[in-house]
């Protein structure tokens, strides 16, 4: 580890400013057909377990569908640090593990399906619609866990991934692609993170 890497840990360290205990990561199939794609992914979770992360959450954008069984076989070979759920468009089971991995399930996708469900519970009568509030919502969502950051490489832009979770989250936006995405771009984005008031919709 470089000097400068190890002189964002130690302000990491020595903060008053808490660390974010879940992190999520938006990246794209394409992203994961560079060479070495995956050792970065594998050190990235490193990264987030050190400095005190609990959780991980990663979201790949996929275009074209028939890419997932490749990307899924590849992601489960995973070398992670932590257990890891894999979960793709049409899933309904929670994710729950320390790594979680959307393969093109999006927010839109995953609040539709949520809201599907409690009509039918409706439908059927084990659900009063005016019971129906955000924790009914919250407790048929694929991922549970609303990151504190949300880390997006190569570009400014927003994705569906957790919309619903991340309405308070902490975003971050590197223009670093993530080829070169090293520790000290991860270390500058908690370092930013630290710094900044959460507000929580205040």
């Amino acid at each position: 580890m470089g000097l400068y890497d190890r002189y964002l840990a130690a302000r990491i360290r020595l903060s008053d400013g808490g660390v974010p205990k879940r992190i999520a990561l938006v990246i794209t199939e394409h992203d994961l057909l560079e060479q070495g794609a995956y050792d970065t992914l594998a050190s990235f979770l490193r990264w987030a377990f050190e400095i005190g992360g609990e959780e991980v959450l990663i979201y790949v954008s996929v275009l074209d569908e028939a890419v997932i069984p490749t990307l899924r076989a590849a992601l489960s070979k995973l070398d992670s640090p932590r257990s890891v759920a894999i979960r793709e468009p049409g899933a309904e089971s929670v994710a729950d593990a320390p790594v979680q991995v959307s393969i093109g399930l999006g927010g839109r996708q995953e609040f539709a399906a949520a809201v599907r469900r409690i009509a039918r519970d409706a439908a059927d009568g084990t659900l009063d619609p005016e019971d129906v509030d955000e924790s009914e919502i919250e407790r048929r969502l694929v991922f549970q866990s609303p990151p504190d950051l949300v880390i997006k490489t190569g570009a400014e832009r927003l994705s569906d991934f957790l919309i619903w979770q991340s309405v308070y989250s902490e975003l971050y936006f590197t223009d670093v692609n993530w080829r070169d995405l090293r520790r000290r771009d991860f270390l500058r984005a908690v370092r930013e993170f630290q710094e900044r008031k959460r507000r929580f919709g205040r």
